[in-house]
């Protein structure tokens, strides 16, 4: 059974860094693509990063304006969302998903693989 589990969400000040971890099991990892979504209280849910099994990456929100970046250490089954220079607005819940191949999508739909989500507040 395909399980992915996020964490290090939590509490960042403005200005601040968190690491999110998304560490999969039940699936060779190196085969899928894996994106980051996120659900702002009040908005829609939307795409932030992805990265292909190649390693390339899909940058579905200018990578916040270069404060986000993703990247993948398939030898811990593990994809990361480094989130830098935190602002208020980043205050949401972020998904991890992913999809068998080597593609990114921007839609939530496209993966049938997705986290339970991890609770990031940025407040001073």
């Amino acid at each position: 059974q395909v399980q992915l589990v996020e964490s290090g969400g939590g509490l960042a000040q403005p200005g601040g860094s968190l690491s999110l971890a998304c560490v999969a099991s039940g699936l060779t990892l190196d085969l899928y693509s894996v994106a980051w979504f996120r659900q702002a209280p009040g908005k829609e849910r939307e795409g932030i990063l992805c990265i292909r099994s190649d390693g390339t990456t899909s940058d579905y929100a200018n990578s916040k304006k270069g404060r986000f970046a993703i990247s993948r250490d398939n030898a811990k089954d593990t994809v990361y969302l480094q989130m830098n220079h935190l602002k208020p607005e980043d205050t949401a819940v972020y998904y991890c998903v992913s999809r068998i191949g080597n593609s990114c999508s921007p839609m939530w739909r496209a993966y049938p693989h997705r986290g339970q989500g991890t609770q990031v507040i940025v407040s001073s």
